[in-house]
């Protein structure tokens, strides 16, 4: 007996609808790991019993995706060494970013709109990247690093070396496409543009 509550739910693909029934482990721990990292705080334990030999793993990241960040940028030089977090709300809209600079040469933004992968950008994403280009030519000619006025930092300029997670949560999501691979709430743009280009100033 017990005063807990609770729900289950138990999941079993169709074989008569999906072709392969064949569940694999990398891309489950990925995704779940991503919903640990999302849901800061949650904890997740994902066992594989098919096996003779039980695979678990316990999954609760008390950073969030600040922790995200830092696991991203695993084996990576980071530039500064805390993970630049900002966050907002407005509503029952709700924004978070986390950011670090590496030494790299690529850029790795990784963004979420209620917790799934929008794995082709959109508003939020654009807001993002819109107002950290404004915040490092701002920076760059109050202070005299660019001196000409026509010089100007390019958008790739300014994400070179930059990991970042962007996650929004929103009531009413409006995706682009089947797979939900793209935002196109408008305004996130302004939201997250705002929030980034105030705090990151």
């Amino acid at each position: 007996k017990t005063d807990k509550k609770g729900t289950e739910v138990t999941f079993l693909a169709d074989p008569e609808i999906f072709e392969e029934t064949y569940y694999d482990y990398d891309v489950l721990l990925t995704r779940l790991r991503e919903q640990a990292f999302l849901n800061k705080g949650i904890n997740i334990v994902f066992s594989d019993l098919r096996g003779e030999e039980i695979r678990r793993k316990e999954l609760k990241y008390d950073g969030g995706i600040m922790s995200f960040v830092e696991y991203k940028n695993k084996g990576k030089t980071p530039i500064h060494e805390e993970v630049i977090y900002i966050e907002c709300q407005r509503g029952d809209t709700y924004a978070e970013i986390a950011m670090q600079y590496t030494d790299a040469y690529s850029e790795n933004i990784i963004s979420f709109a209620n917790n799934i992968n929008t794995t082709e950008g959109g508003t939020h994403e654009t807001g993002f990247k819109t107002a950290l280009t404004k915040v490092f030519n701002e920076y760059g000619k109050k202070y005299g690093f660019l001196k000409d006025a026509d010089t100007k930092l390019t958008g790739e300029d300014c994400r070179e070396g930059l990991v970042a997670v962007i996650s929004v949560k929103l009531t009413e999501a409006q995706f682009e496409g089947q797979t939900k691979g793209k935002l196109g709430n408008t305004e996130m743009t302004k939201l997250v543009s705002n929030t980034v280009y105030n705090k990151l100033s």
